[in-house]
């Protein structure tokens, strides 16, 4: 049945090689889902079509039955009341109801076996559908973990990269030239310092000895 031809041509493997050579699996196996749902779908509804066939000849193959058996009793009640005529007549439409139920049994057969092969490739495919769902789940997560593992290799691509290291070999010498300013004008800091101090001792010393002068001389004795 033209129904069921995805399930025959695109069988789960089938399905599996070709989503693991799509540019993006994940969205690859969504179209699949959708189109896997959208023929169960039809699969249902004609699945249950046949399933209201095959009920309806089981109803009328009863209902001939019943009628044989009726017929039947009718056939053996004329018979025993010596009304030949009736017997006859009764037997006449069981042998129709009897013709008529072997036709319902036919059609009942046929269309429950078709209906039994129907209800089993919607089983299948009901499967395959479970199956792909879960299958989805695994792809995403494989997805998203090779995502994050190109981004974390394209980062650190970068630190390993010639320009990388140049760019911080000139930082580091830029680093040492300031350092090396820092500590030289340190030294000269200390330099201009130290003279200062240097000709500011000597100024103190210079007024301590004034000083010292002019009192040695008021207790030095006239010659």
């Amino acid at each position: 049945m033209s129904l069921f031809k995805r399930l025959r041509d695109l069988t789960l493997s089938n399905v599996y090689a070709m989503i693991e050579k799509a540019e993006d699996p994940v969205k690859m196996t969504d179209q699949y889902i959708r189109d896997m749902a959208s023929d169960l779908e039809d699969a249902e509804k004609a699945v249950a079509s046949q399933i209201a066939l095959e009920k309806k000849f089981k109803k009328l193959l009863e209902e001939q039955e019943e009628l044989v058996q009726r017929r039947l009793q009718q056939a053996h009640s004329a018979a025993e009341a010596g009304n030949v005529d009736l017997a006859r007549r009764a037997l006449a439409e069981k042998q129709a109801a009897e013709a008529k139920r072997d036709e319902y049994r036919t059609a009942f057969d046929s269309n429950k076996a078709s209906a039994d092969l129907l209800r089993d490739k919607l089983a299948q495919m009901q499967k395959q559908l479970g199956e792909l769902k879960s299958k989805r789940e695994s792809l995403v997560a494989r997805a998203q973990a090779a995502k994050a593992q190109v981004e974390i290799n394209r980062s650190m691509s970068g630190f390993g990269s010639d320009t990388a290291m140049a760019g911080l070999k000139r930082m580091e010498d830029k680093v040492l030239g300031l350092e090396s300013q820092a500590e030289a004008s340190n030294v000269l800091n200390d330099r201009a310092k130290s003279l200062d101090e240097e000709f500011e001792a000597l100024g103190r010393d210079k007024k301590v000895e004034d000083e010292l002068s002019a009192l040695l001389n008021q207790y030095k004795k006239p010659e």
